[in-house]
């Protein structure tokens, strides 16, 4: 696999050029997955591409996969560090597709929830829809995107090797380590996603491009 050295900047602005391209669906509005383990930071490219297509002139609204997560409660219910629930039960999917996805297909209203649980509290956040205007893009970042067939236009899936993603995953978090194991193993999202970043050193990122499919 070839990867060309890059840096988050012109990543970004490599994938809004892609984004001017029609939707091959036809729908108002786009919409960018960017996959990774908390480790990855994946909210660093997700800002970036936001400011380089709002230089372009479009809208973008940004929402985290941890503003959905689901009530302590559930999160828990088998344990604080149970690999099975982490990977299937601690993300609130439905209200991700209520809330997010839906108003953003064809036909949709394009008023996107931004955030619905508060982790800290374990009480909804209570935030204002948010208006996302036709033309704009839809940009949703976090951890284990790409297994749910979440309708993204353009995904793509910041990769650490498993050292990388030791060295960079709290001593606290290490018990969520087998869970990115079987999500590689079982998701491949290297191979799913339309770009891989290997991002091993945050300073000097490395990508594939965006690949045909």
């Amino acid at each position: 696999m070839k990867l060309e050295a890059i840096t988050w900047q012109r990543m970004a602005e490599r994938l809004a050029g892609h984004l001017d391209a029609p939707s091959a669906e036809g729908g108002p509005w786009r919409r960018v997955g960017i996959d990774g383990a908390p480790a990855a930071d994946t909210g660093v490219l997700a800002g970036e591409l936001a400011d380089a297509l709002r230089q372009r002139g479009r809208s973008a609204l940004v929402v985290a996969a941890g503003g959905f997560l689901r009530p302590a409660s559930l999160r828990f219910e088998f344990g604080r560090e149970d690999v099975d629930a982490y990977l299937g039960g601690w993300y609130d999917t439905g209200a991700l597709w209520r809330e997010v996805f839906a108003p953003t297909d064809p036909g949709g209203s394009g008023r996107v929830l931004p955030d619905l649980w508060d982790p800290v509290t374990d009480r909804a956040t209570r935030s204002p829809y948010t208006q996302l205007p036709t033309g704009g893009v839809l940009i949703v970042h976090g951890p284990l995107l790409l297994g749910h067939w979440f309708p993204f236009d353009l995904s793509v899936h910041i990769s650490l090797s498993a050292g990388a993603l030791a060295r960079r995953t709290p001593p606290s978090d290490h018990w969520t380590l087998p869970a990115f194991a079987r999500y590689a193993r079982e998701t491949d999202p290297a191979s799913t996603a339309d770009a891989l970043v290997r991002a091993d050193d945050p300073r000097h990122p490395a990508w594939t491009g965006i690949r045909a499919r």
